[in-house]
């Protein structure tokens, strides 16, 4: 179950109108946060060329898919992935429900501060705590209760909103594909339930465009009519070979550009690049230590390892976040 390995993991580093070609001419600059660059000249290049309905390279609009990872990709992962901050904060808001916990590992290593001890637990640690946390609700109440939090929670070094903490650089990429008759997607290992609640309003992508790793669900009959209740169980785990899964279960085409960060994205990046015709495939590497992180081949979040050799054995464009981006996170 990689969703809660990656978990395990993070519990331990952290106690460690126009038509599109004319509407991509009519923007004098559709991406003001990317400084000139070859990744830059890449992208627009791109989207020139498969927007050229007389070029060779011309992809008809009901075929322009991009596939993105969240975590890493479109906001911030270090130093803990958020969907972990949320599973901490739902542990201590139950805690007074369940006296027992203050006894019951991991519940009892959460609830003091000890997730050196969290991590000790090992994946059957974090699967309990996911379904003492995220099963048994339905999915009304857990969109609620998701959306409460992300409300108001906020990044523990920044102090900003978990929201906020958007690269502002690929905000502009999903508005500019999106003005080229692109359908854009997240295609991410966290879960889809967590991320379906804020998506559309935080990047413009509607719950229905959003691939996440999956729970079981049941529909059950109750005096007030029926719900969809979460369950326990793992039914996809979207990440790494999972990826191109879930893009073939949710979406039914083969995107033509896919943005990510880790290794966790590559099976989805090669995916995508495998097939002919014009692709872009593109890692974001966080190299800007002073503005946000710089981690690669050796991050315990986000590692970007086999990625990078990929990527430059392919001639895949890779983001130096340093040197390309002006600007980092969401002006908003």
């Amino acid at each position: 179950m990689h969703l809660v390995r990656v978990i395990v993991i993070a519990f331990a580093v952290a106690s460690a109108g126009l038509g599109a070609h004319d509407a991509a001419c009519a923007q004098a600059d559709p991406l003001p946060s990317w400084n000139a660059s070859p990744a830059k000249d890449a992208i627009v290049n791109f989207v020139a060329r498969v927007t050229n309905e007389s070029g060779k390279d011309f992809v008809a609009p009901a075929e322009r898919v991009a596939v993105f990872d969240n975590d890493g990709t479109l906001w911030a992962e270090q130093p803990v992935y958020f969907q972990v901050e949320f599973l901490v904060a739902r542990v201590k808001a139950l805690a007074p429900q369940h006296p027992d916990w203050e006894t019951k590992e991991p519940f009892a290593s959460l609830l003091k501060g000890d997730l050196k001890g969290v991590a000790a637990s090992g994946e059957a640690g974090i699967a309990a705590l996911m379904a003492a946390t995220h099963a048994g609700m339905t999915t009304d109440e857990f969109a609620a209760t998701v959306s409460d939090w992300i409300g108001t929670a906020k990044h523990p070094k920044s102090g900003r909103l978990y929201t906020e903490m958007v690269y502002q650089p690929m905000l502009e990429l999903l508005a500019y594909l999106r003005a080229n008759r692109f359908k854009t997607y997240i295609v991410s290992g966290g879960g889809i339930e967590f991320m379906r609640p804020w998506t559309e309003r935080v990047y413009g992508i509607p719950p229905e465009q959003v691939v996440g790793s999956t729970g079981g669900l049941k529909l059950e009959m109750r005096e007030t009519g029926p719900v969809i209740v979460k369950l326990p169980e793992l039914v996809l785990n979207d990440d790494k070979a999972g990826k191109p899964v879930g893009i073939q279960r949710h979406i039914g085409r083969r995107p033509i550009a896919a943005f990510g960060n880790s290794d966790g994205d590559l099976q989805m990046l090669q995916w995508t690049c495998s097939a002919p015709g014009a692709r872009l495939c593109l890692y974001v590497h966080h190299t800007d230590a002073e503005r946000e992180w710089a981690y690669d081949r050796t991050s315990h979040i986000g590692m970007l390892d086999k990625g990078l050799d990929e990527a430059a054995a392919k001639g895949w464009t890779v983001v130096d976040m340093k040197q390309d981006w002006n600007a980092v996170f969401s002006q908003n």
